[in-house]
């Protein structure tokens, strides 16, 4: 996988936009977990919330490093 991504002359880190994709992710999953009621049996709520986030930034890296294998 790349390291950086070219924005109109601005590098990026790829880190950081799959650090962003996670963050869109994991609002619209917190929603539906509010909606559902989830959180009444969770018993530390940020801290669940913050094991969530790293656990689909995580999965989101390692989709990306799969996707740039098969495209290398």
């Amino acid at each position: 996988m790349r390291a950086e991504i070219d924005i109109y002359g601005v590098y990026v880190p790829s880190f950081l936009i799959l650090m962003l994709g996670a963050y869109v992710v994991m609002q619209i999953l917190r929603r539906i977990l509010v909606r559902t009621g989830f959180y009444a049996f969770v018993w530390h709520r940020a801290l669940f919330n913050l094991s969530l986030y790293v656990l689909i930034l995580g999965g989101a890296w390692g989709l990306a490093q799969r996707m740039a294998r098969s495209f290398a």
